[in-house]
C-alpha cells in the first residue's frame, strides 16, 4: 500500500469530518461534536492563514489520516487534529510517523522552533507516540498563554523541533 501525504484544503472537510468524528466518538467515545470543531469546516481560515497547515494521509484515493498544525506565536505551533484510521495504524504502515515528519519538516522551513499538543490521558498509544519521537511533558499551567486549549484535553506535550534528528 502506497500512502500519498498532501496539504489540505476546505475541500476536503466532509472526508475530514467524516475520519476525526468516527474515532473520536465511535472508537473513544469521546464526548465531541462538529459543533465543538469549526475549524474543521474552515481549514483554510482556521489553519494557512496564520501560518500553519493541514494535511492528509492517503491510501489509493481514501482519507486514512490527518495532522494540522496552528501558529499560534511567532515561533511556536500547535499540533492537531492527529488522527489515523483504526485499520491503518500500527508500525508497518507508519502513518502517523509519516504525517509528523511532514510537520516537523514545515515547521522547520518556515521558522517554528516548538511545538505543542494536549491529548486525553485514556489516549495510550497517541501518548506512547508523542514521548517516542521526544516531545516532553509540560504542565497545563505552563504552557504558553497564547496556546489554542481544547476542553477535552488534559494531558500536554512540547517539543523543539531543532533538537530532534
Amino acid at each position: 500500500m502506497k500512502i500519498h501525504i498532501q496539504q489540505l484544503d476546505n475541500s476536503y472537510s466532509d472526508q475530514l469530518i467524516d475520519l476525526i468524528l468516527t474515532i473520536q466518538q465511535k472508537e473513544f467515545n469521546v464526548p465531541i461534536t462538529i459543533e465543538d470543531q469549526p475549524d474543521l469546516k474552515k481549514i483554510e481560515n482556521f489553519y494557512m492563514e496564520s501560518g500553519g497547515s493541514f494535511w492528509g494521509a492517503f491510501i489509493e484515493g481514501e482519507l486514512v489520516g490527518s495532522i494540522a498544525l496552528v501558529k499560534f506565536d511567532e515561533r511556536e505551533g500547535a499540533v492537531r487534529k492527529m488522527f489515523v484510521k483504526k485499520e491503518f495504524r500500527g508500525k508497518e504502515l507508519n502513518i502517523a510517523q509519516e504525517l509528523l515528519e511532514v510537520l516537523i519538516s514545515f515547521c522547520r522551513e518556515n521558522g517554528i522552533e516548538t511545538i505543542y499538543l494536549g491529548t486525553v490521558s485514556i489516549l495510550k498509544a497517541a501518548i506512547r507516540f508523542y514521548e517516542r519521537n521526544h516531545f516532553l511533558q509540560v504542565k497545563k499551567e505552563d504552557l504558553p498563554a497564547r496556546f489554542p486549549l481544547m476542553s477535552a484535553d488534559n494531558v500536554f506535550y512540547y517539543l523543539n523541533v531543532n533538537q530532534t534528528v
